[in-house]
């Protein structure tokens, strides 16, 4: 179970105030590209679960991963996931021919779509994706990320910090945000329901 705190900043403009604030702190910066999967009559998504693609800073390296079973509430997210690593080069075959992704059988979660959401004769299809940049910092004895979501239809920005103790980790941050004049809303859906919508949130 993947526990995060999730706020979501308003503008360019206050991505940047915060970017600055916590310049001290900052580690590193990735350029992620996402992209997502799904069985032909919407397997995965009707049932709330996500099969994904991410490439790290390139070509760098690339993760696979299935969410499922969200639930965000007061800029509290928690989502079961599982990730694996993938070779980058065999990650961008899967991207171009989907159908490759169920043929890797030493995948725990490949084995996991086949069985549970019933696909594999059908195949998989690439509902497409979309970009951020993720600035990482450790700030207070937590690890803050930064994101620059990057849509065909417009940007958002958030910031995230995944936590055992999450709403302590929202006040510290909400404290952060207050005492700099920097305006924010909870969280209320994930970056993939964004992209799913087609629009930003209000």
């Amino acid at each position: 179970m993947e526990v995060e705190v999730k706020l979501r900043l308003p503008s360019a403009a206050a991505h940047e105030r915060l970017s600055t604030i916590l310049s001290p702190h900052h580690r590193r910066t990735h350029f992620q590209e996402n992209i997502f999967f799904d069985g032909p009559k919407s397997e995965l998504s009707s049932n709330l679960a996500a099969l994904r693609l991410r490439f790290y800073d390139l070509e760098s390296r690339c993760v696979l991963s299935l969410k499922s079973k969200p639930q965000i509430s007061a800029g509290i997210s928690r989502i079961e996931e599982q990730e694996e690593p993938l070779d980058p080069a065999v990650g961008r075959q899967c991207a171009a021919e989907p159908w490759r992704l169920l043929q890797i059988e030493s995948s725990d979660i490949i084995r996991r779509v086949r069985e549970e959401f019933n696909l594999g004769a059908e195949g998989l299809v690439c509902l497409g994706g979309f970009r951020n940049v993720r600035g990482v910092y450790e700030w207070n004895g937590l690890k803050l990320e930064l994101d620059e979501t990057h849509y065909s239809f417009g940007t958002c920005y958030e910031i995230e910090c995944e936590s055992s103790e999450p709403e302590s980790a929202r006040n510290l941050l909400e404290e952060l945000l207050k005492s700099n004049g920097i305006e924010y809303k909870y969280s209320e859906v994930s970056k993939f329901a964004i992209f799913r919508a087609g629009k930003l949130p209000d």
